[in-house]
């Protein structure tokens, strides 16, 4: 017994006449109370230094991380390890060395540091987290759910650390225990693994980013991915609803990601207008001198051509509206020019013969997108019959 407890010792057998049976287990109580008190007390005041350096906007770390490890509290969690360090040291001075109490003390205190160097090491990864989420990568290459795999592997393996040292054995005995029931193991972090796994395959590969447009073939999901995480990918449809998708159904289910739509300069229209077949049929020079004086763009586009191409009797009334459809569209302030302009003629169908039209407008948005293709189409569709032509409609 220490001075400190043969002291105490004496207090309590002589002044309190206390049995020495009794005597000896209050020692004890009273001195892991003391080192208890003692270390709480040591904590409160290097926590308090620190909350009056922070206060007054003293830094001991001048870095752009910062904010970061403030945010999730870094420095509260280095300075437990403070007290952990001060109870390490007290038994040896409250209690004769080489006791089964001072090594049953030093083995609940390593499990606090260890508890402790795990709340570190979180803070790190959501710190770095949170940074990295400000960066322009984290756009095109999320990384919460490969964090968050981080996270499940710091607690699984901290976890058997701390098991190995709660029972006094090697960790390799628990893991070989563990590795006799992986098959259980595999079923309840199912989910966790195969989002780790696919959260990993949607980066590496740049499959989905952060604001991208994705549709699945189901209609389950169409809108904006808001979300990337270890089990979940959050889509806020075009409707504001929201769809949790696992990421593994990324990984094994085509989808259409519309990124390249909206990283190109401009958005695709594509749409056919059908003619009645009744109404083709070859121009007269008094047509086309109709066509030319009621389209303007006709008689600039009949004007340029070398002599030698000049508009022969041959030319169809079809002909002429697919070669005014390009002029007028390239021509077109809202047409993308330097994208595909396709006019072209389908097969004919018992619905009128198709004339299929592509085109891209400069505006990606969605309202305004609709709004140009439809204006364009109204005007196409109502100069048809300049052209001598009818729109099929089903009687």
């Amino acid at each position: 017994m220490t001075k400190i407890g043969k002291w105490l010792d004496f207090i309590l057998t002589e002044k309190f006449h206390i049995d020495p049976d009794i005597a000896g287990i209050l020692n004890t109580a009273l001195l892991i109370a003391a080192m208890i008190f003692i270390g709480i007390g040591i904590n409160w005041l290097v926590q308090s230094l620190f909350r009056w350096l922070s206060k007054h906007n003293i830094r001991l770390i001048r870095s752009k991380w910062h904010p970061f490890l403030v945010k999730r509290k870094l420095g509260h969690h280095i300075l437990l390890l403070v007290s952990g360090l001060v109870l390490y040291v007290l038994p040896y001075i409250a209690f004769e060395r080489g006791t089964d109490l001072i090594r049953l003390l030093h083995r609940i205190d390593i499990i606090y540091m260890l508890i402790v160097m795990i709340m570190i090491c979180n803070s790190l990864l959501l710190a770095f987290l949170d940074f990295y989420s400000t960066t322009d990568k984290n756009r095109s290459h999320p990384l919460q759910g490969i964090v968050q795999g981080l996270q499940v592997m710091l607690y699984f393996v901290g976890g058997i650390i701390i098991m190995a040292i709660a029972i006094d054995k090697s960790p390799t005995v628990l893991l070989t225990g563990l590795g006799a029931s992986a098959a259980v193991l595999m079923l309840i972090f199912k989910d966790s693994i195969l989002g780790f796994v696919a959260g990993v395959q949607l980066s590496q590969n740049n499959m989905v980013r952060l604001g991208d447009w994705i549709q699945m073939p189901d209609g389950s999901a169409n809108g904006n991915v808001e979300e990337i995480t270890l089990n979940t990918v959050k889509v806020r449809n075009w409707d504001n609803t929201l769809t949790m998708i696992p990421p593994y159904t990324l990984v094994t289910t085509p989808f259409k990601n519309w990124r390249g739509m909206q990283e190109s300069g401009g958005r695709r229209a594509d749409k056919c207008i059908y003619i009645d077949m009744n109404t083709l049929e070859i121009c007269s020079m008094d047509m086309m001198d109709d066509i030319r004086k009621a389209v303007p763009l006709m008689d600039s586009y009949f004007k340029s051509l070398p002599e030698d191409s000049k508009p022969c009797c041959e030319m169809t009334n079809i002909q002429l509206f697919r070669t005014y459809i390009e002029l007028y569209l390239r021509t077109h302030k809202d047409i993308n020019t330097s994208l595909d302009i396709i006019v072209t003629q389908k097969e004919a169908t018992a619905y009128g013969l198709p004339i299929e039209v592509y085109f891209f407008t400069k505006d990606k948005a969605w309202a305004v997108h609709e709004k140009k293709q439809s204006d364009i189409f109204d005007h196409l569709m109502t100069m048809a019959s300049e052209f001598g032509l009818r729109l099929y409609q089903r009687p």
